[in-house]
Parts: structure tokens; C-alpha cells; sequence
């Protein structure tokens, strides 16, 4: 259960963290709430599950990443864990996660890939493939064709004071 100092902590997150030495101390003075308690609020929100991840936005296409693709793999069930922390652990991997398999489309491993170009992405893929023993498993390499709007999750609509800034 949430409480009104939650909610109040969930507005002030929802527009991202500071970019300082001390985000939570800096939340904290805008919640009148310490460090520790902003800490201690989010790791309970975040194990009950209210907020599913906490991370970093980067703007990729902004650092010269004009490639990437989402690689979707179809591996046994029972490799999940095992294969996916094996590519996680590759720099050129920014994302890998778990989804449920659909009808109409059989693939259940998926990683993310950036680069500065799609001859560097192929390349990299390669090395992950031979690196991870990935060659018999069905996929589909999906490049991007355009940038979507990155944000976090917005938990209410933000105050006016809060939207300036």
C-alpha cells in the first residue's frame, strides 16, 4: 500500500533523477524527506513491484549510435537464464530480457544491440553468436528505422512547478 509520502516521492521520480553526486539527497529536500527514507520508499516500491525498473535513459542516436536492433532469439525455456546472462555481459549489449512466446511469433530471448553502424552491429552480433553458442537457435535481427521519444514511467500528470523544471 501506498502511502501520500509515496506518491508524493513517485511525482518528483517520474520526470527523472537529478543529474548530480546525490539524487536522492536532492529528492529528498523536495519530498522533506531524508536520503535514507527516499531510498528505503523506493526499494519498497520497487520490490511490491509499484515501480517496475529504475535506470539510465541514454540517448544513443545523441552519442553517434546510428544502428541498433533488437535481436529476437528462440531458445529452450530452460536456457533462458543461462544464455541470456551470457550475452548480458557483452558491452555492445544494452538490453536483454525474457518474453513470453506468442502464437505467431515464436521468440522468447531478446537483446539489443547499438552501433555506430549496421556493418559494426552485424559484426558484433557474430562475435555473440560464436561466443555464446547461439548458431542453432532461430532468430530475427530487427534494425530500427526510426527514433522514438525515451522517457520513464509517468505516475501522475506532473505539477507546473515540476514541468518548468
Amino acid at each position: 500500500m501506498i502511502d501520500s509520502r509515496d506518491r508524493q516521492l513517485l511525482e518528483h521520480i517520474q520526470l527523472g533523477l537529478p543529474i548530480c553526486a546525490r539524487p536522492y539527497a536532492d529528492i529528498g529536500q523536495l519530498c522533506d524527506m531524508p536520503e535514507a527514507e527516499v531510498i528505503e520508499r523506493l526499494t519498497r516500491l520497487k520490490q511490491q513491484g509499484l515501480i517496475k525498473r529504475m535506470g539510465v535513459i541514454v540517448k544513443h542516436r545523441q552519442l553517434g549510435y546510428r544502428a541498433n536492433a533488437m535481436i529476437v532469439w528462440d531458445v529452450p525455456d530452460h536456457l533462458i537464464k543461462q544464455l541470456g546472462g551470457h550475452i548480458s555481459r557483452f558491452s555492445f549489449v544494452t538490453l536483454c530480457y525474457q518474453r513470453p512466446r506468442q502464437p505467431e511469433w515464436p521468440y522468447n530471448l531478446y537483446c539489443m544491440i547499438h552501433g555506430k553502424d549496421k556493418a559494426t552491429v552485424l559484426k558484433q552480433l557474430e562475435q555473440l553468436v560464436d561466443a555464446c553458442g547461439l548458431s542453432g537457435f532461430d532468430k530475427e535481427i530487427l534494425f530500427s528505422k526510426r527514433c522514438f521519444k525515451q522517457r520513464g514511467a509517468i505516475y501522475k500528470n506532473p505539477t507546473p512547478a515540476l514541468a518548468d523544471g
